[in-house]
């Protein structure tokens, strides 16, 4: 028993909470460790206690595994206890006071504007791959979208006369974001014949492919992977390293907009957080700047 209740589970998140495709796949994967776990344990979903559930959190501990992956894996299974009760499956929840471990919460880390356009301008020539990176890249920075959300828009989400651009973010909420004149114009020289049209194939293999923004060398749309090698290859090309990644983007997009004057809020907007208090983690960036700026330049910063 179990496996069952798994699949339920996952069905349950992907269509009544509208959880994205890599959710479920990491849920899965926890959950499917934590039945073989409980089976070997002599014990089932329907009749783990707590104290079980603690010597699972200390198991995956030792086992040396990062506090975060360590609590994504006792979230999954708190939140797969809280169905099997919902669903009166069993009548308590073994998880509800397991105290999770502590993530340190670590600043996010952007690049400078001079080295953005450094990576922006790595892109050399006008063939149709050169043509895609360079609007993926205007689009990233630009925007602040996440690699996710950029690789999931289509044709249609862009509106070339308003220069606005249709996002869905995370549990399908939908935004609208302003698109800034080089995002549009990388847009409109990759939807031309000599860009997109190069890579667009002779048949379709789903409608998917075709209303799809962003498409590979082979006609299907691109994917979050892809979107992710696009951006470390042009990383390495300018000596940002290969650890330079999509979200270093979207925390250069918010840090440098608040460094501009930006309301917290408009950023808020446009990155599509529920909460502010995600966003203000930008400040605490944009804070430390301001303080070495100070300490270098003020004449009696000091003394």
């Amino acid at each position: 028993m179990g496996e069952r209740e798994i699949d339920d589970f996952l069905l349950w998140l992907r269509v009544e909470r509208g959880r994205s495709g890599s959710t479920i796949t990491s849920y899965h994967r926890d959950l499917m460790k934590y039945l073989v776990w409980l089976n070997q344990e002599g014990t089932s979903v329907v009749a783990v206690e707590e104290e079980s559930i603690i010597s699972y959190l200390r198991r995956l501990q030792a086992e040396g595994l990062a506090a975060s992956t360590v609590t994504r894996a006792m979230v999954a299974i708190r939140a797969f206890h809280r169905f099997l009760t919902m669903e009166s499956i069993r009548a308590d929840d073994p998880t509800s006071d397991v105290e999770l471990p502590r993530v340190p919460r670590g600043l996010p880390k952007p690049i400078s504007e001079k080295e953005v356009i450094r990576l922006l301008a790595a892109i050399e020539g006008h063939e149709p791959a050169a043509r895609r990176d360079r609007a993926i890249l205007e689009l990233l920075y630009g925007t602040g979208a996440r690699i996710s959300e950029v690789v999931t828009l289509s044709i249609s989400d862009v509106d070339i006369q308003e220069s606005l651009l249709k996002v869905f973010g995370k549990g399908k909420k939908e935004r609208i974001v302003p698109l800034g004149r080089c995002a549009l114009e990388a847009i409109n020289e990759w939807l031309r014949p000599e860009g997109r049209g190069a890579f667009e194939p002779d048949l379709w293999a789903c409608r998917a492919d075709s209303e799809a923004l962003f498409l590979n060398r082979r006609g299907h749309r691109l994917s979050r992977q892809g979107g992710w090698g696009i951006v470390k290859k042009y990383g390495s090309r300018v000596g940002l390293g290969s650890g330079l990644s999509p979200h270093t983007l979207r925390h250069s997009c918010a840090t440098h907009m608040l460094e501009h004057g930006a309301d917290i809020r408009t950023v808020q907007e446009l990155l599509g957080h529920a909460s502010i208090s995600t966003t203000q983690i930008y400040t605490q960036v944009s804070r430390d700047q301001l303080i070495d700026a100070y300490r270098s330049a003020h004449p009696r910063a000091l003394i």
